[in-house]
């Protein structure tokens, strides 16, 4: 277990909405991210709101973390961070069936007449 002077939730954290699966299976999260996420993710997110105030050092330096990321050194405030970038970043929509290409060019040839086209 990480060594921190971060509180432990009073249960565990979950996200049912970006994660429904859990952290550990979604595939993006190893098994330490998983088992912070879980353990911290209570008290992460009550700092994170403000419905607690910092009680040491460390969780003062992980308010200061949540304004300037690149201030992160701690492998709970690289998760955390980590974990806001999947779960309320941009989410990017891959398919096996995209028709952007070929929408594009027919709508090219839809302005010339049939003829023109077959005289290609």
């Amino acid at each position: 277990m990480i060594d921190s002077d971060i509180r432990i939730g009073e249960r565990r954290f979950f996200d049912n909405v970006a994660f429904p699966r859990g952290f550990g299976k979604c595939g993006n999260f190893t098994i330490s991210e998983d088992e912070i996420l879980t353990t911290f993710g209570q008290t992460l997110i009550a700092l994170e709101l403000g419905e607690i105030l910092p009680v040491n050092a460390e969780e003062r330096h992980f308010i200061k973390v949540l304004h300037n990321p690149g201030k992160a050194k701690s492998k709970i405030e690289r998760t955390w961070l980590k974990y806001l970038q999947l779960a309320r970043g941009r989410k990017t929509f891959h398919t096996l069936n995209s028709r952007g290409k070929y929408q594009s060019v027919m709508a090219i040839h839809s302005d010339y007449s049939d003829e023109a086209v077959e005289a290609y």
